[in-house]
């Protein structure tokens, strides 16, 4: 028996039902071997009785007839104007609000709305919290002070295009970047699921439809710190099970990285560090900022709530994570080792 056609459009069906029964051959016939060609769902055996009943009537055309409908009578330039003055009233207005009030159909108001008009309704777009006036200050004094440092450090007065080369990228030789380091934390579960979006396939309409399981991220995890610069990573470190990141932790971490750095980037504790973190508690306790100053670290201001300014988070663990999604690990130390790579 041959393999059913998996691939077909209904033109091209209907076409071979004229085809078959302009030589001759009966409906029954003909769905029949529709069905063995295309597959059972390609024409029903009542839809193949009635196209052969209107090419028997003499029609030539496989496409659909225009359906003769209701006549368009709500779709008006007054309608619309209305619909387009209750709109910018209240924009939260819904579309049977709005039909109620004029007494004209859902579908027209609909119509009005989405076709006409061009409205589309969105969702207000969420922020992590509402910055008040003195911290959007703080935000633009911050920012000043990193383009006067990146123009003192690069030896320019135009202050306007600093560190930023073709196609918006920064450039590699901006001093400022050259010593710049930032670290941040983050959990990675023994089981990561995959992403909605990158189980995404490419189908035809008569592939079959795919499914995806719910599946939750594993209970077990460890925490990982990345330190890293404009070169790469230069360090990984992985918290243990029986411990917490406090002060007295993190500046054992920080030794670590100043160990680090002492051999994958000569000369750049000479030149003198810039750390750039956020305030999170062990960042910002008094151990930590004695270890800072004792090895003469300095530390890029880092404005009150700024999500925008955790770059690992974005470039190291985004990435990370998509990288682990879809994958189980028995062990942490299958997947440290596979952080490690």
């Amino acid at each position: 028996m041959a393999t059913p056609i998996k691939e077909w459009s209904k033109l091209e069906v209907r076409a071979v039902v004229r085809f078959l029964f302009s030589k001759g051959t009966k409906p029954s016939e003909i769905h029949k071997q529709i069905a063995e060609t295309y597959g059972e769902g390609a024409m029903s055996r009542s839809r193949v009785y009635q196209w052969c009943t209107w090419f028997g009537e003499g029609r030539t055309s496989l496409g659909d007839e225009p359906k003769s409908g209701r006549p368009k009578t709500s779709t008006n330039e007054e309608n619309t104007t209305h619909v387009d003055e209750l709109i910018r009233c209240d924009r939260r207005m819904k579309i049977r609000e709005i039909a109620l009030k004029l007494e004209i159909p859902k579908g027209t108001v609909h119509e009005i709305v989405h076709d006409t008009l061009g409205y589309r309704k969105v969702s207000a777009r969420s922020v992590p919290k509402m910055l008040p006036e003195d911290h959007r200050l703080q935000r633009v004094e911050i920012s000043q002070r990193h383009l006067q440092r990146c123009q003192q450090d690069n030896g320019v007065e135009d202050t306007t295009h600093i560190g930023v080369g073709p196609g918006g990228d920064f450039q590699a030789n901006n001093k400022l970047f050259d010593n710049l380091i930032t670290g941040d934390e983050t959990w990675v579960h023994l089981n990561t699921p995959e992403t909605k979006r990158d189980s995404m396939t490419w189908k035809h309409p008569s592939s079959p439809v795919t499914k995806k399981f719910k599946v939750q991220r594993s209970a077990a995890k460890v925490m990982a710190t990345v330190f890293w610069d404009a070169k790469g990573v230069i360090l990984l470190d992985i918290l243990p099970q029986d411990q917490c990141i406090n002060a007295a932790r993190f500046c054992s971490t920080l030794d670590r990285l100043n160990e680090a750095i002492r051999r994958k980037r000569p000369g750049l504790l000479r030149r003198g560090v810039v750390l750039q973190h956020d305030k999170a508690t062990p960042h910002s306790a008094n151990l930590t900022q004695q270890w800072l100053q004792r090895y003469g670290w300095k530390i890029l201001p880092h404005p009150a709530h700024s999500p925008d300014l955790a770059p690992s988070d974005f470039h190291l663990f985004g990435p990370l994570k998509r990288h682990l999604g879809g994958m189980a690990f028995e062990t942490e130390d299958d997947l440290i080792s596979e952080l490690r790579n």
